[in-house]
């Protein structure tokens, strides 16, 4: 995959490259730590499987922060985010490796700003998007 390094070598299509973490109790714990979510289900694997769950299951707000992980590392210094939404559809179980994916779909100028909108997703090993969304950057002048 090519990693651009000039704005002007964005185009539809253009996908960005993807940001990895495998998911467990490191993560979940230094989020929670921070966002002060010590929720049970998020620590304890018999409270995850009391919520019919496999076990314990991560924060839907942490892969929300892993997909913005995944722009930071694309796109500084090239440009910065200027909305992102997704939709939570599936659990992030320990062990699983969360992939961050996003996809150029339009290149546009709106108010002499160069601007682009994607598709950005989270998908587990199995390839299942559990997280999916759209995303609009600007890119610096």
């Amino acid at each position: 995959m090519v990693v651009a390094r000039r704005q002007d070598e964005i185009a539809v299509g253009y996908q960005v490259p993807p940001f990895v973490r495998i998911a467990g109790f490191h993560n979940w714990n230094r989020y929670a730590a921070v966002n002060s979510e010590f929720v049970d289900h998020h620590m304890d694997d018999e409270a995850g499987r009391a919520g019919g769950y496999p076990g314990a299951f991560g924060m839907g707000n942490l892969t929300y922060a892993w997909l913005h992980c995944m722009f930071r590392e694309w796109l500084s210094p090239l440009g910065r985010v200027v909305r992102m939404a997704c939709q939570f559809r599936g659990a992030v179980l320990k062990g699983d490796t969360v992939t961050c994916r996003g996809v150029v779909t339009r290149v546009y100028e709106d108010g002499g700003r160069r601007m682009a909108d994607l598709d950005v997703w989270a998908e587990n090993q199995r390839g299942e998007r559990i997280v999916p969304g759209t995303a609009t950057v600007t890119f610096q002048s």
